[in-house]
């Protein structure tokens, strides 16, 4: 269970800092700094991948990210009793991340422009925010398969995957604030309800579709299989 319960902490923390940034300094930077704006955001969520890859990467490899799981899985590199359970103690750690926030933004104010972190699309845009999600869940988890793969440079896999993060949030938080993470679109989706949720589906299904397409890539390009 220690690994489960890795994946938890993990995303729960993923969640908490990724979506807290944008909950409470979110909005547009100004000369003042009375907000991060989109490079703040992108770099908490990125730097949240990055602590956590020291922390519990010796442990269950962190994922915290079914879409990972889901990569790694469809590589044949673990198996599909642990995935299931390191996507059902992901999801678990992203609502408590998402409870955690809850309670601060319940209790306090906030100066971001969302309460939960929630991602969503405009009207008549989902074909774009489909794209979007698939694509840079591709990328993101085709990284990650490539720098923890046997020969490549592993000691700075956490530095690559976090920094990876980074650069696709920088694009994709104007079209969706970027999910590429089913867990981290869940939990804050259940705490803002309405459109969040009816939208949900798109942050589970496209990320998970990229995510498919990356390991089939990665078997087909990498020089061990």
């Amino acid at each position: 269970m220690k690994k489960y319960f890795a994946e938890m902490i993990g995303t729960m923390v993923l969640v908490l800092m990724g979506c807290g940034s944008a909950v409470f300094s979110g909005g547009i930077a100004d000369t003042v700094g009375a907000g991060t704006g989109t490079l703040g955001v992108a770099f908490a969520f990125g730097l949240s991948v990055i602590a956590m890859a020291y922390t519990i990467g010796k442990i269950s490899g962190c994922h915290i990210n079914p879409a990972i799981t889901l990569g790694v899985w469809l590589s044949n590199r673990m198996s599909g009793k642990d995935a299931g359970m390191y996507m059902l103690f992901q999801v678990i750690g992203a609502i408590l991340g998402s409870t955690l926030l809850y309670l601060l933004v319940s209790t306090g104010s906030h100066a971001g422009p969302t309460t939960t972190g929630s991602n969503s699309f405009s009207e008549g845009m989902m074909a774009q925010a489909f794209i979007a999600e698939a694509l840079f869940t591709f990328i993101f988890v085709l990284v990650v398969l490539g720098v923890t793969s046997k020969g490549a440079e592993n000691n700075l896999a956490g530095l690559a995957i976090g920094l990876t993060l980074v650069l696709i949030h920088i694009v994709c938080i104007p079209i969706t604030g970027t999910s590429v993470n089913p867990a981290r679109s869940i939990g804050p989706a259940l705490f803002q309800g309405g459109e969040a949720l009816s939208q949900l589906w798109l942050f589970i299904v496209a990320p998970l579709l990229g995510a498919a397409i990356a390991a089939f890539t990665w078997k087909a390009i990498d020089e061990k299989n």
